[in-house]
Formats: structure tokens, C-alpha cells, sequence
């Protein structure tokens, strides 16, 4: 059973078709507001979404699944009357694009899967996590994104972008985060990528230490036709750190019709040519 989830929308014209954000475990879907400005501004539909758990969307008892998690925004977009979207989706929000594009490939014209991976390293470890932050709380996690969600010298530098980030991790109901957590204990996309059929952008840090560029790599190779691009400086959240580089990869993306061969490039923001 599907779960209503928070979202914010701007729905501009009435194509069918809107670019959808999925955020991170822990964060709050205002993580996207400087790529939904600037598509506004363009003149794009877009929607940004908390999953399930997390943010301001409904708390329900665990464990979650990955496909629930899809579920969930599959009802969005009906709800919503859009046929088909341009899926943008890091790094848990990542693995819900993975699996949508997977389970309704019909409902996804492009994808841009940014700091996320096809596995989420140890299932035990995440076992034990969930349990763990059922015990606890999130209040501890807080401290724990400095340096992994930014890099260090942009914390240091944006001191109120840290703090509103560690609020979003702290703020988080703890069953919401725990389930989402055993939803990622259970991920493992590596056998099934291969027939994900939307042309795929793949977009992430250098510096991420979580999801690193051979991470990346390996993620877009297996995904015909997926381009990676390498953002340095940036972390795990690099369309907060690199705004307008990612903004501008995902409406290049977003513009294109086919899928291209397979390749890789490093950019820094004035490489990009933004």
C-alpha cells in the first residue's frame, strides 16, 4: 500500500511530463530549491518530493522497501496527472529512480542519478544502523555529514548551509530514517541495471567519500549509453555545493532525445562552461 508523500510542485504547463527530485536519507526535499528556482525560471514543471519517512511525508512502521519507496512516487505522479517524468534522484533517492525506472519504464523519459550507487555497502551494517538509530535517535547524526555531504572547505565557508542540513538529519522521525535505512540493507540493482532503458546521466563528487568516482563509474557503465560526469570540487550533496554545474547537466540532459554512447569527463564548474 502506497503512502501519501509531502512534495512541492510548479506545474507550469500541461505537457504530462515534469522533472521529479528524490533526496537523500535524512534530508529534507528543500535540498533541491536551487535547481527548482532556476527550472522555474525556465519554464519547466517540476515537483520535489520527501520519500516516505523522511522530511515532512507520512511516518509508517518498517521495514521499507525499495519497491514501496517507487510505489509511493508512481501514486505521486498519478495523483498528479503527469504521464511520464525526468526522474532526478540522489543517492537513496538515487536507488528509488533505479528502482522506478526498473518497475515503470514507461513513466521515466530521462534519468539523473546523482551521488548513488546500485549497493549500499554492507546489509549488517544497516541492519544494525536501523537498529541502532531506533534506540537513539537522530540527534547524534547530525555532527556526522560534515565532510561527507560537503567538502571541507565549503562547510567552513557556508556555515548556515551545514547547520540547515544537520537540522533536516536531526529533525528526521527515527522510524522513518531506520526503515529507509533497512530498504537500503536490501538494495542491490548490479543484476538488473543493464535494462534500464531511459537515457541516464550518472553525476557525483570527487571528493563524495561514500560514493566515490569508481563508484560512479561502475554504476554508469553498467547502464547503456549513461553518461558520467565527475564534479570537482564536491561531495555527496554537489547540487547544493555545485548548483548551477548540476543544474546545467540536467537540463542539457532533460533536452536530450536519444541516448548516447558511454562516457566519462571531470568538470569544474567553469569546465562545464556554467
Amino acid at each position: 500500500m502506497s503512502v501519501r508523500l509531502a512534495y512541492d510542485s510548479r506545474i507550469i504547463n500541461q505537457s504530462g511530463r515534469a522533472l521529479l527530485f528524490l533526496g537523500a536519507l535524512g534530508a529534507h526535499r528543500e535540498m533541491w530549491t536551487p535547481q527548482v528556482d532556476a527550472f522555474t525560471a525556465l519554464g519547466i514543471n517540476w515537483i520535489r518530493a520527501d520519500i516516505r519517512g523522511l522530511g515532512d511525508s507520512e511516518v509508517v512502521p518498517g521495514p521499507y522497501t525499495m519497491g514501496g519507496l517507487a510505489d509511493d512516487v508512481i501514486s505521486l505522479l498519478d495523483d498528479l496527472d503527469i504521464a511520464t517524468a525526468d526522474l532526478v534522484g540522489l543517492s537513496l533517492g538515487g536507488a528509488v529512480a533505479q528502482q522506478l525506472a526498473l518497475q515503470a519504464p514507461e513513466r521515466v523519459a530521462t534519468l539523473t542519478l546523482i551521488s548513488t550507487t546500485t549497493r549500499f555497502g554492507d546489509k549488517a551494517a544497516w541492519i544494525e544502523r536501523a537498529a541502532n538509530i531506533r534506540a537513539e535517535g537522530t540527534t547524534g547524526l547530525g555532527a556526522g555529514i560534515a565532510g561527507r555531504w560537503f567538502t571541507v572547505d565549503y562547510g567552513r565557508q557556508n556555515p548556515d548551509v551545514l547547520l540547515r542540513a544537520q537540522r533536516w538529519v536531526t529533525d528526521t522521525v527515527p522510524e522513518g530514517y531506520a526503515s529507509c535505512a533497512e530498504a537500503l540493507a536490501e538494495w542491490d540493482s548490479s543484476e538488473n541495471i543493464a535494462a534500464i532503458s531511459a537515457p541516464t546521466l550518472v553525476i557525483g563528487g570527487a571528493s563524495d567519500p561514500g560514493i566515490p568516482p569508481s563508484t560512479l563509474k561502475s554504476l554508469a557503465n553498467g547502464i547503456g549509453g549513461a553518461t558520467l560526469v565527475v564534479i570537482d570540487p564536491g561531495a555527496h550533496l554537489v547540487n547544493v555545493e555545485q548548483p548551477q554545474t548540476v543544474t546545467g547537466l540536467i537540463a542539457g540532459h532533460i533536452g536530450r532525445l536519444t541516448a548516447t554512447p558511454n562516457r566519462t569527463r571531470i568538470c569544474s564548474p567553469t569546465q562545464a562552461g556554467l
